[in-house]
């Protein structure tokens, strides 16, 4: 049985009809702020928008059929084509002239990483800015997750989709219709992002500045309309409190969000997921603040540090804040945590490889992974002094079988594997040993700042143009959890079977 191609490019198509559609929103935007930039950001739009029709009519009859195969070729390769055609924008209104400049900035909005090259965010367009903003909040939670709910319209199962692309180790699901479940992941992210857009309002955002950071929040991917990010605020702690709540829900289980809304709270405090991320976060915390208040190179006149509640309250702040937004993989700044101390240049660079919950929006390996492999770590002690004995990894007192145990340590194998040959191809396009770890880490983590040249008050756009290449594509395995897109790289899948 041979692909059913015709099936992946009628998708590819719908896929471009809806990236068209979110275009006109950020065209809408930039008309109400008379920027300039509506009448290129409408044509790219509408450019988008007939290739996407033009794909779908072409392959009017196909076969309704969505095998895993396929599932796998139309996740990867609609990031792809949503990142190709995204950067239409930019490149229509000048705003990144250089195709290069261009495809960075929009794989790394898709993929949530939130890495730039861009130097004055705030001299764009309005528009422009919230189409950077919004190729974030499609991305978050998967523009997969998004087509999968409109699919039965089609005719068009979408169970396939769902597992290749659903972020995390497994996939729970809230409804065993699948499209219900993609509704209902909608309907949380979307009532978050409206709650926060809402809240930073109040707190004294505007609104343009309220909802841009709301999408870039809640979908963990960090990007701002201030070149300062979120240090733009530093003499307002509730604006930062704002954020560090909805970084700290966006990097949890969407599925548990569900469960609090129900009312099963006891669930989400049994899960053992969520304790330890919370956990996490408290400790890492703590020590961060500590190393704040009594080492880092900070004096009470510094601008935005101590204001307001004084110190301690700045050291605490400050501290959750990067915490959460680097475990988060949402990639914020408040301050440059590479600059207070070596010992929290190290720390912070350890976080990267963290990662949220599975099924939230952020980045890296993930929490659940980790404590898998310690708890089958731990277990090999007992292994070993009772051979024949037969020890389980359990999980939420659910014995976990020894095929997603396998998985997981693969996947954590081959996650240090591209993190070193990352850092290897970086080091050999001239970058030093900081920047080369640091950027190689942070685009497979979709984590946005890094190290070295590359720290969280510069930028990306003193790489040459291939590591810029080279880090988009550590974005995308990265988002995709490495397998749905090296699977493609294998001989073995492109058989015919």
């Amino acid at each position: 049985m041979g692909l059913n191609s015709k099936i992946i490019f009628h998708l590819m198509g719908l896929l471009l009809l809806c990236n068209g559609f979110f275009m006109l929103l950020a065209a809408l935007v930039s008309g109400i702020y008379e920027d300039g930039a509506t009448l290129d950001i409408t044509l790219a739009a509408i450019v988008t928008m007939l290739v996407g029709v033009l794909s779908m009519f072409a392959t009017r009859g196909h076969k309704k059929e969505v095998k895993r195969k396929e599932g796998y070729i139309i996740v990867t390769f609609g990031w792809v084509v949503m990142s190709a055609s995204g950067v239409l924008p930019y490149l229509f209104t000048g705003a990144i002239p250089n195709l290069t400049d261009a495809f960075f900035e929009t794989i790394s909005g898709y993929t949530t990483t939130g890495a730039s090259i861009l130097n004055d965010i705030e001299a764009l367009p309005k528009g422009i800015l919230f189409w950077r903003s919004l190729t974030h909040w499609i991305g978050g939670m998967g523009i997969i997750v998004l087509a999968i709910a409109i699919l039965p319209l089609l005719g068009i199962g979408g169970m396939q989709l769902f597992a290749a692309e659903a972020p995390g180790p497994s996939a729970d699901k809230l409804h065993p219709r699948i499209t219900d479940t993609a509704k209902r992941l909608w309907f949380i992210y979307f009532g978050y992002t409206v709650a926060e857009t809402i809240l930073l309002k109040l707190a004294g955002m505007s609104f343009f500045d309220a909802i841009n950071h709301a999408l870039a929040t809640l979908s963990t991917g960090g990007v701002s309309t201030k070149n300062a990010s979120l240090a733009y605020w530093n003499d307002k702690p509730l604006i930062q409190y704002i954020v560090i709540l909805f970084m700290f829900l966006a990097g949890s289980n969407f599925v548990l969000s569900y469960f609090a809304f129900k009312g099963k709270v006891q669930r989400v405090l049994k899960d053992e997921e969520f304790k330890f991320y919370f956990g996490f976060i408290i400790i890492f915390t703590i020590i961060s603040a500590l190393v704040i208040y009594f080492q880092a190179n900070i004096t009470t006149d510094t601008p935005g540090y101590f204001m307001v509640l004084g110190k301690g309250e700045s050291a605490f702040r400050h501290a959750l804040f990067q915490v959460i937004a680097v475990i988060t993989t949402t990639g914020f700044v408040s301050a440059d945590f590479t600059a207070w101390t070596p010992f929290l240049t190290i720390f912070f660079f350890g976080l990267f490889f963290l990662g949220g919950s599975a099924g939230s929006t952020s980045g890296g390996i993930k929490v659940m992974r980790h404590l898998l492999i310690i708890k089958n770590g731990m277990l090999e002690f007992k292994r070993t002094l009772h051979p024949n004995a037969i020890i389980p990894v359990r999980y939420n007192n659910k014995t976990v079988s020894e095929h997603i145990v396998y998985n997981i340590i693969a996947f954590f194998v081959l996650y240090m594997l591209a993190f070193i040959i990352g850092a290897l191809v970086l080091g050999f396009l001239g970058l030093d040993f900081q920047s080369a770890i640091g950027g190689a880490a942070s685009s497979l983590g979709n984590v946005g700042p890094a190290l070295g040249s590359l720290n969280p008050v510069s930028n990306f756009s003193g790489l040459p143009a291939a590591g810029k290449w080279w880090c988009g594509f550590l974005m995308l395995i990265g988002r995709l959890e490495l397998f749905t897109v090296l699977i493609l790289l294998t001989p073995y899948f492109w058989k015919r079977t």
